[in-house]
């Protein structure tokens, strides 16, 4: 029997389940940069089976799509070991579904699984809709009393560890908690804003705020998913940064982490981190211009984080991005080398940093110029209400 023939009758004998959990996991590993040999035929083995559009991206089965059907707008196909405020990694559904049927409500599940067959099979979508819900709120108490303790969370996290090697699976499985947790308020928060926000001006901040507000007094522990359902309407990323800046006194770090929506540029930073996982895979798999136009995003970022918050390089928020950017710097620098010195790259290039051209420049000393007016100003009024 030939190594091929071995492999094959190794997944058959698994479970389609820890099948679909075993194609998660290594292109979980794949994302991290780990490499596993023979990885890429079984993912591709793997991917023939569960996914008929051949998608490299985690989807679950039926019985478990109903059931997250309320994560899906905060689901990211990104790898779940970096930080991810507000969204849950679609790698960890499987591993999570698994844990579920085989230690958390086994019995139960084995009914829901049945019933939705059977509902789907009879195209009762109204039924099923409605079996998906009671089981939804079955494992919503179930998880609200069974991880009270320490002792019980550590117990779920390491059942988990059964079915991934991912870290923050348990964290999900938390986050997951929370939505379901809050219903269907955040869909009809997602209904209220607009379609697409073109430009997050003044007028638009003050509107969105307004609606986060409410609904942060209703499902305060919920509140990074509403922010998510934002940030997926805004035009760049970096905008999500304006619901911080702009309730804050001035533009100056300690300001900035005084306001209700502080929040907003870990999520900004986890955002950037999401672009350096990209920019490895475009780069691993030699795609140039994908590098090329995530390095560009990757770069506006970074100068908008700078120039929307004074001092940003002196508080953790700093540190992270220069973490972040030194990293990506690495990548960059590898790729750059391994062309001889009097070829030029593409990504070495100046213009990608299109905010160090002197226009921009000019336009940046004229906003740090208006700024220090708007903060001498704000302080003297502050100065005369306290006299």
């Amino acid at each position: 029997m030939n190594e091929i023939d071995r492999l094959s009758e190794f997944l058959q004998r698994l479970t389609p389940l820890s099948r679909s959990c075993l194609l998660s996991e290594l292109e979980r590993l794949e994302l991290c940069g780990i490499d596993m040999p023979g990885s890429a035929d079984i993912q591709s083995r793997l991917r023939a089976e569960f996914r008929k559009d051949g998608s490299t991206h985690a989807r679950a089965t039926n019985p478990s799509r109903y059931f997250f059907a309320p994560l899906e707008l905060l689901l990211i196909d990104g790898a779940p070991e970096h930080a991810n405020a507000g969204r849950i990694s679609r790698n960890t559904l499987t591993p999570i579904w698994e844990w579920i049927c085989r230690d958390l409500l086994p019995t139960m599940a084995r009914d829901y699984i049945k019933a939705i067959n059977d509902q789907v099979a009879a195209n009762n979508p109204k039924e099923v809709q409605k079996i998906a819900s009671t089981f939804q709120t079955k494992v919503v108490k179930v998880l609200e009393s069974s991880l009270t303790s320490s002792e019980s969370a550590e117990s779920a996290r390491a059942k988990l560890a059964q079915y991934t090697a991912s870290r923050t699976a348990f964290d999900d499985v938390l986050k997951m908690l929370q939505v379901l947790r809050a219903g269907d308020a955040l869909p009809k928060f997602n209904e209220k804003l607009p379609e697409k926000i073109a430009k997050f001006d003044d007028g638009h901040v003050a509107q969105i705020t307004t609606q986060l507000d409410a609904f942060k007094r209703a499902h305060p522990q919920a509140l990074p998913f509403a922010l998510a359902l934002v940030a997926r309407r805004l035009k760049t990323s970096w905008q999500l940064v304006r619901l911080a800046t702009k309730a804050a006194a001035s533009k100056a770090a300690a300001d900035v982490a005084a306001t209700p929506y502080a929040c907003v540029v870990p999520m900004v930073l986890d955002r950037l981190d999401d672009r350096r996982l990209a920019l490895r895979i475009a780069l691993r798999h030699n795609r140039v211009l994908i590098a090329r136009d995530l390095l560009t995003e990757i770069y506006e970022i970074e100068y908008a984080l700078k120039v929307r918050i004074d001092g940003i390089e002196h508080c953790d928020w700093g540190v992270r991005l220069q973490q972040l950017m030194d990293a990506i710097a690495a990548l960059v620098s590898a790729e750059v080398s391994r062309f001889p010195a009097n070829v030029g790259h593409i990504l070495g290039s100046r213009r990608l940093r299109s905010h160090d051209t002197l226009g921009s420049k000019l336009t940046y000393l004229a906003w740090k110029g208006r700024d220090a007016m708007q903060d001498g100003a704000a302080a003297f009024r502050k100065l005369i209400g306290q006299n």
